[in-house]
């Protein structure tokens, strides 16, 4: 009898203590430098709090601290998830290049021509190549922002009008590019372009169709809106501190493991795509604006595109001087 009763005991207190496990509630900070109303934090972040919330019957939610509330500025983004400033943050793989050599590949003009097919090709070999830069952080998303268009103050749908052009690339490792197609690259942020427009400092700026309506306004500086250019990327990633995810119960690991990955991925894709397209309807409503839209013409895109072949093969050759001997072939797994 003693024994029954002891064994009863242990197992209720067992499965008290399981279900205490369970109830405990766990709040995640998420730690973005962008501002609240950007549709990273509309969509992606929204879909991943409301996740969460649903499948864990409220035990689990996040608050996001948006406008760099827990660390002013893109650059220490994954460091910050790294020492745990946030329990997950929101970056850009371009302020940190040396973080992500293989995963900068996906960046370079290839077969892809929208964020979607762009981050759905990052996922067909994130395992095989790239997960390996990622292993003191649980990755939550990789996606990227599609850059196809140039805002500038002068025509540059030429290879003609690109010589001597100052552009700022989507990231420095694309420098070679813009030289081989004549014109000078120029570093800056995205929160400086809209200045550097509008001074002369730059001729013209890598963009997304985004960037050209609110909250950036590109076309309120911009003379020439150029289309069909070669489509480079920049990619972002959503992270989350190591040991925070490992603290957590194993029914909101198992919870966060569902939604990371390629789901929460194109989420963020989605988030971009949706802001592009939105943007589309803007921009063709919009009438009172006084730039020219120009559309580069086929031969053109030709000589374009040759150039950045030739571009590519100074890239690579600089992976191989910096003992990077895949490069290559990276490339061209992403562009299958």
């Amino acid at each position: 009898m003693k024994l029954h009763q002891m064994s009863l005991g242990i197992t209720l207190s067992a499965t008290l203590g399981l279900l205490a496990q369970t109830a405990v509630s766990d709040e995640l900070s998420a730690a973005t430098f962008l501002p609240p109303q950007h549709h990273t934090n509309t969509g992606m972040f929204t879909w991943f709090a409301e996740e969460i919330d649903k499948r864990s019957g409220g035990s689990l939610t996040m608050k996001l601290y948006p406008a760099g509330q827990l660390g002013a500025g893109p650059v220490q983004q994954y460091k910050r998830a790294v020492e745990g400033v946030g329990d997950i943050t929101f970056g850009v793989s371009a302020y940190t290049p040396a973080l992500f050599p293989k995963t900068m590949l996906a960046i370079l003009p290839g077969s892809s021509e929208n964020a979607d097919q762009s981050t759905r090709a990052i996922w067909n070999i994130f395992e095989d190549h790239l997960a390996s830069e990622y292993e003191d952080v649980k990755v939550l998303a990789v996606g990227t922002v599609t850059g196809n268009l140039l805002a500038a103050t002068r025509d540059v749908s030429t290879m003609d009008g690109l010589k001597g052009a100052k552009i700022v690339p989507f990231a420095a490792m694309t420098s070679p590019i813009v030289k081989a197609l004549g014109a000078v690259p120029v570093q800056m942020p995205v929160t400086e372009m809209y200045t550097g427009l509008s001074t002369g400092t730059i001729d013209a700026t890598t963009a997304s169709y985004n960037n050209i309506t609110p909250p950036w306004n590109f076309w309120d500086v911009s003379t020439y809106i150029v289309e069909n250019v070669p489509t480079t990327f920049a990619v972002t990633y959503a992270v989350m501190n190591k040991e925070r995810y490992t603290g957590l119960s194993d029914e909101h690991r198992a919870i966060i493991d569902e939604l990371a990955g390629l789901p929460m991925s194109l989420e963020l894709a989605k988030s971009f795509d949706g802001a592009d397209e939105r943007s589309k309807k803007m921009i063709a409503e919009a009438t009172e604006k006084n730039y020219q839209w120009v559309v580069v013409s086929d031969e053109e895109r030709a000589k374009m595109d040759a150039a950045v072949a030739a571009g590519l093969d100074e890239i690579f050759a600089d992976y191989e001087v910096r003992g990077i001997r895949d490069a290559r072939t990276i490339y061209d797994a992403l562009n299958q």
